[in-house]
């Protein structure tokens, strides 16, 4: 039986939207979302994670998240998490337009909706966090029609998925985690869009593609920095570029980087202490 390392987590403020975005990065295999704390799941291997989160905690706590913060660990046998994870998974209503349903809840959209179908499972973009909301708000507005999109960091294939169903003719998503590779693969075929749709387990320096109307990027700012150069490599003169999985406190970095690489800012969403970036060459 596989074992995992649970961390408990409660923040003086308590905001479990933006606890959970940066957590993300330490790549756990889930987060569960209690009435007052964030529980961690890790894999248990030989590197104990609880450093990592205590560390990361305490960069956060300096930039002013929070005053205070609690740490509680422990190691258990596995469970079934997808069982878990689904009793936390509702319906969400992105926008007047745009509503992301799992398969396993019942729905009745009105004409104009457009439904996006994800069953999660463990992958990042279920709706549910302000980053995915803001990139689908800002795709209502930007997406090419008939256009060549790319999703960096696809996740669940989510912003994908949003881009074809508004109007974009063929995208393609790419992940470094194989988890995510076949959870975005089985959303595609969900949404029955596997002729327009192409999921890649790969970096971005392995997309050879050059010619993207629309880029999509849903990613922590310690990622969209260096990989600043390899996506303006793959975007058309005329192309698009929309940023998110950004903090406000991350604006003026990321402006600083992309603007020292020819990239001026088109747009800017607000949601709660989270932005989206539409920047165009």
């Amino acid at each position: 039986m596989k074992k995992y390392t649970k961390i408990s987590i409660t923040t003086n403020p308590f905001d479990p939207e933006t606890l959970s975005g940066f957590l993300w990065e330490l790549s756990p295999e889930g987060i569960e979302e209690n009435d007052y704390s964030l529980t961690l799941y890790f894999k248990e291997n030989s590197i104990d994670p609880l450093p990592q989160v205590i560390s990361l905690l305490k960069q956060k706590q300096e930039e002013g998240l929070f005053l205070d913060f609690r740490t509680e660990s422990d190691t258990f046998e596995d469970k079934n998490w997808n069982e878990e994870w689904e009793k936390s998974v509702g319906v969400i209503k992105v926008s007047d337009k745009i509503v992301i349903c799992p398969s396993f809840k019942h729905y009745s959209p009105s004409h104009e909706e457009i439904i996006i179908t994800i069953d999660p499972k463990m992958s990042f973009g279920t709706g549910e966090h302000q980053t995915t909301r803001l990139v689908i708000r800002l795709l209502e507005k930007h997406t090419p029609k008939n256009g060549f999109v790319l999703d960096a960091g696809t996740g669940t294939g989510v912003l994908a998925i949003a881009s074809i169903l508004l109007g974009a003719t063929s995208a393609i998503g790419f992940d470094n985690d194989e988890w995510c590779l076949l959870n975005a693969q089985e959303n595609v075929e969900t949404n029955k869009l596997t002729e327009k749709i192409e999921i890649r387990l790969c970096e971005i320096s392995s997309i050879p593609e050059d010619n993207f109307d629309l880029i999509l990027a849903n990613i922590q700012k310690n990622i969209l920095l260096p990989i600043a150069p390899e996506l303006k490599k793959r975007l058309r003169p005329s192309g698009k570029l929309i940023l998110s999985g950004l903090l406000t406190t991350d604006f003026d970095a990321i402006i600083e980087k992309y603007s020292s690489i020819g990239f001026h800012l088109v747009e800017r969403m607000d949601m709660d202490e989270w932005i989206a970036l539409v920047l165009k060459l």
